[in-house]
């Protein structure tokens, strides 16, 4: 059982999130070691997958690189995150086995199945444009539900949505290129690497012990998340860290070695603080993203970017990118810092219009 301290947890996790002060130069390989970049259509500043490289890479880093590994498909986007073409290969005996069986399986799951089973012609009409047209974008693709998809959020009647998901899940269909509205789809086989199938069991603890290899410390078991877990199973070694209730899991290779950090500015939607309530436990840092609240009640800002220092997430930055500038509307520390410390942000603030080609404006 190692026993650690909350510095020492921390250390651990920022190590896996490659924020060190020796920072990666390759793109593929800092996507493989952080194991996924989360999607997501916001960029008040640039798109989150580009703002995670960023901060790893520096200004060097090119987002042309990473449009050219979707387009030659050594990276690819799985449900809304990217990955390595090559981790594709632990997720195919669960797709094929999709939605599973058994009394832990979630009934929504199943209900899920079973809406793509009353539209199987549907299904079989996308397949058959696909095979002998494809790739396609989703425009491009027929809508023949004779169920509708019913809910009572933002997705309801969004019948061609739904499916190509679930036929995501099942295995059949695969982004096959771009992202967003230029995304296009393709049958799976086409798509995703040739080889055997890894048995699901095996799969599953590759995928956990390779999520452990990112994150560095994480719980063994949590709450179900739709498409990435928040915990590792039985990966790595068990730990506690002092002050904080409970076990952890923690990745030995990562306890290793002097630590030498920087400073960092974090998109919103970084795994550093995805688990929000490790986030809170280890790193005690208090964050939400606000853009969905009215500006009136926001704390930090609509995009606010948070802020690493060391082993420390220290505080936020208000900015965003608009009118040909990187517009600092706020620096928002949580506590007092050194002069080397805000001298380090300020070099990040810096690099950060370097890398967008825009000028530097404080409104502060």
């Amino acid at each position: 059982m190692h026993q650690l301290s909350r510095a020492e947890a921390r250390r651990v996790a920022v190590r896996a999130q490659l924020l060190t002060a020796q920072r990666p130069t390759d793109v593929h390989e800092t996507i493989r070691r952080l194991s996924l970049l989360q999607l997501n259509p916001t960029a008040a500043i640039a798109p989150s997958a580009d703002l995670v490289l960023w901060s790893r890479i520096g200004s060097s880093y090119d987002p042309a690189e990473l449009r050219e590994a979707l387009d030659q498909q050594t990276v690819l986007d799985y449900r809304m995150t990217l990955r390595v073409a090559q981790d594709l290969a632990l997720y195919r005996a669960e797709m094929a086995d999709w939605p599973g069986s058994g009394p832990t399986v979630s009934g929504w799951k199943h209900a899920r199945r079973q809406w793509v089973d009353d539209n199987e012609a549907c299904r079989q009409d996308i397949l058959a444009l696909l095979r002998t047209d494809g790739p396609l974008p989703a425009g491009e693709l027929p809508d023949t539900c004779v169920r509708p998809w019913r809910s009572s959020g933002w997705n309801n009647n969004r019948n061609l949505t739904m499916m190509l998901d679930q036929l995501v899940l099942m295995g059949d269909v695969a982004a096959a290129g771009g992202t967003g509205k230029d995304r296009l789809w393709d049958l799976a086989e086409r798509v995703y690497p040739g080889g055997p199938t890894i048995p699901l069991d095996e799969a599953r603890a590759l995928r956990d012990q390779r999520r452990l290899g990112a994150l560095g410390i994480a719980r063994a078991r949590g709450p179900e998340c739709p498409v990435e877990p928040l915990d590792v199973g039985t990966a790595g070694e068990p730990a506690v860290v002092e002050g904080v209730r409970g076990e952890w899991r923690v990745d030995p290779a990562l306890l290793e070695g002097p630590f030498q950090g920087r400073a960092a500015l974090l998109s919103p939607f970084d795994r550093l603080l995805h688990d929000r309530r490790r986030m809170t436990e280890i790193f005690e840092f208090e964050y939400a993203l606000e853009m969905f609240k009215p500006a009136a009640v926001r704390r930090w800002g609509y995009y606010a970017l948070p802020v690493l220092v060391g082993d420390r997430l220290v505080g936020k930055l208000d900015a965003d990118a608009r009118g040909g500038a990187l517009r600092v509307h706020a620096l928002h520390l949580d506590a007092p810092s050194t002069t080397d410390e805000r001298e380090a942000v300020d070099r990040e603030i810096d690099d950060l219009a370097l890398w967008l080609e825009l000028d530097l404006v404080y409104d502060v």
